[in-house]
């Protein structure tokens, strides 16, 4: 089948969403999640395969973590659909209503966008969480993975659709677009077939789809994620925070890339930062002043400042005050989580305000900003733009609006 087929298969199927009610739409998501455990065995196999071809062209350990399933994490894609089933469904959803004073009245209600193509890289688990979310809010998925995990993408999807047919319902609101670079360049040209593109992945792919597309994109970011260790800080806090964020998961775009330690701190915290580290296999890259506090610390090299890692390294820099944390972060940040570790407040209030991201934390590890941790079920992915969406992408950000304007024959003067 070729694109254009697949893609007005999907636009027909969008059109079906739309008069489906919140149980038919949950009933789906349990028949999806039921036929998805199902296939354990088979998505698992597939899902082997797919390592061991990334392992054999030399794919880096951080890229294999995201690619890797096991039974646990299919366990977590299950759960995820029949979490998304006990969600409060968006669609018709009133923004807001009001009348005129000629009795007409104006209600905005939430709508899909109708056919949502997700470009994304090496996560099969993006391949259910977006078919799960993309249902739910009533919008037919075109789901783009790479090339590394097709095995486990043709094996995912197929228990999904088969999850949908059970209970009568068009497959075709999800499907998996298969082909090279070619089919890719298709989509992101498929204006009046697609309605929205999201990619997913490394900066790279984000910014060619940003600025190749005809179609309307929303833009997930690279997580370049800073944390500034205040001089009022609880340095046994900080330390755990550190070290949580950075070795909690490190090969995710929530995961701590730079520390930046104020001067009146350091001499304090890194003593207990580096042990803690180290026990944890970090290895930490600083600047000059923060190698004076061990061995252990090698020469930051240009450009590693701007570097999204996902392994276990961490950038660290020594600041004089809150001005160095926010000049630091203003020019490196991709606005994905920034975190600041104090006990001013009006440190805190300050760094809030003036730090530009989609996610500012005090006193909490950013492995917290996630659609799941959030409470929106999983995640279509974390936007860094500010139009349409920012921060994790949840139902509601799936859908658009429409104004209903409702009347009794009045016609305007």
């Amino acid at each position: 089948m070729t694109f254009t087929s697949q893609a007005k298969t999907a636009r027909q199927a969008s059109l079906d969403l739309l008069m489906l009610t919140r149980s038919q739409k949950d009933g789906a998501l349990e028949a999806m999640a039921d036929a998805l455990a199902t296939a354990e065995i088979d998505v698992l196999a597939a899902n082997a395969l797919d390592v061991d071809a990334a392992r054999q062209t030399g794919t880096s350990d951080a890229i294999i973590d995201r690619l890797r399933l096991d039974s646990s994490r299919l366990a977590g894609m299950v759960a995820g659909l029949r979490d998304l089933a006990q969600l409060a469904d968006p669609v018709g959803d009133v923004v807001r209503g009001w009348k005129l004073s000629n009795g007409v009245s104006v209600t905005q209600v939430r709508v899909p966008f109708g056919v949502v193509g997700i470009i994304y890289e090496a996560r099969p688990n993006v391949t259910a969480d977006a078919a799960g979310i993309c249902l739910k809010s009533g919008n037919a998925a075109l789901l783009r993975g790479s090339s590394s995990a097709i095995n486990t993408n043709r094996a995912t999807v197929a228990a999904l659709r088969a999850g949908l047919k059970s209970v009568g319902l068009d497959a075709n609101a999800v499907n998996l677009v298969e082909g090279g670079r070619e089919v890719t360049a298709e989509m992101m040209a498929a204006r009046g077939l697609v309605d929205v593109l999201i990619p997913r992945g490394g900066a790279g792919l984000i910014q060619a789809i940003v600025e190749g597309s005809k179609v309307p994109v929303i833009e997930t970011g690279t997580g370049n994620c800073h944390l500034f260790v205040d001089a009022s800080a609880d340095v046994d806090m900080a330390v755990s925070i550190v070290l949580n964020a950075k070795a909690h998961r490190c090969s995710v775009c929530n995961a701590l890339e730079t520390v930046l330690v104020h001067r009146d701190i350091a001499a304090t915290f890194w003593p207990k930062a580096l042990d803690a580290l180290a026990g944890a296999g970090v290895q930490v890259h600083g600047d000059a002043a923060t190698q004076e506090y061990g061995d252990a610390v090698i020469a930051i090299e240009p450009g590693e400042y701007d570097a999204e890692y996902l392994s276990m390294d961490l950038a660290a820099k020594q600041v004089d005050s809150i001005d160095g944390a926010l000049e630091h972060i203003r020019e490196h940040t991709t606005g994905h989580s920034e975190t600041i570790v104090t006990r001013d407040r009006a440190a805190a209030q300050r760094f809030t305000a003036q730090v530009d991201a989609a996610a500012v934390l005090v006193n909490t590890s950013s492995r917290f900003v996630d659609g799941g941790e959030f409470g929106f079920g999983a995640e279509i992915g974390i936007s860094t733009q500010k139009l349409h969406a920012r921060g994790p992408m949840g139902l509601s950000e799936m859908t658009s609006s429409k104004y209903i304007i409702e009347g009794d024959g009045q016609i305007r003067a």
